[in-house]
């Protein structure tokens, strides 16, 4: 007598379709807090690009349909995500501020620079989003604008004060200040774009690399 045995789907060859799990029902005290939770792991997964409010929605257990009430478009959840990066960068600045002379403001200029590098170095795609122009309307932006030029106009205080007790060379405050952005700036994007190896500086050694050309920087417009 002959025994049949079954093949089982995986030894005849033949693979069984996965079905993806169907969107839970919404049970999240706070759905607008939970899709930006999920951008923002989009957004380090994948970066900025990675970003669409279906697949929010879908992270959220969510129907499709769902967070349009609160998101009615990408650019809407974009700008929620930038808000929140600016949050955090905000949060970053006033934290090394705290711990600056108060006596010395050009020691708090550093502080301002070297927090903004380190920040923009250990959150890059979050760097990417709030100063890059491709991910969100700026201009309808409002509370990152509002928070741009707050931290904009602290630091020409900040440059102010410097010159006022005789500690900067240039009375040309304005450009020490563009000239300092383009320093901090430049050097974030070199970080994102990948250009340091060529240059022999190793990922480890890249916050202390911007701390020293910060302090050349520094050396720089000091009144000596």
């Amino acid at each position: 007598m002959r025994t049949t045995t079954k093949r089982s789907p995986a030894k005849s060859g033949r693979r069984t379709a996965r079905r993806a799990p169907a969107p839970k029902p919404y049970h999240h005290g706070d759905l607008r807090r939970v899709l930006i939770d999920a951008a923002l792991q989009l957004v380090g997964e994948g970066g900025p690009d990675a970003v669409s409010v279906r697949e929010a929605a879908r992270r959220a257990g969510v129907s499709p349909g769902a967070p349009f009430r609160h998101f009615p478009s990408r650019d809407a959840l974009m700008t929620a995500v930038a808000e929140e990066a600016q949050r955090h960068f905000r949060a970053e600045i006033e934290a090394a501020l705290s711990e600056a002379p108060a006596g010395d403001p050009l020691a708090r200029f550093r502080c301002l620079g070297l927090a903004y590098l380190r920040w923009a170095m250990r959150n890059p795609t979050h760097f990417e989003i709030i100063s890059s122009r491709r991910f969100f309307d700026h201009d309808r932006a409002a509370n990152v604008s509002r928070d741009n030029t707050e931290l904009i106009d602290m630091t020409e205080r900040t440059l102010a004060e410097a010159f006022a007790k005789g500690q900067l060379r240039s009375s040309n405050l304005i450009r020490v200040q563009i000239a300092g952005r383009a320093l901090v700036y430049g050097f974030a994007r070199m970080n994102i774009d990948g250009h340091f190896p060529r240059w022999g500086v190793a990922e480890a050694e890249a916050e202390c690399a911007a701390a020293s050309i910060l302090d050349l920087f520094i050396e720089g417009i000091a009144r000596r």
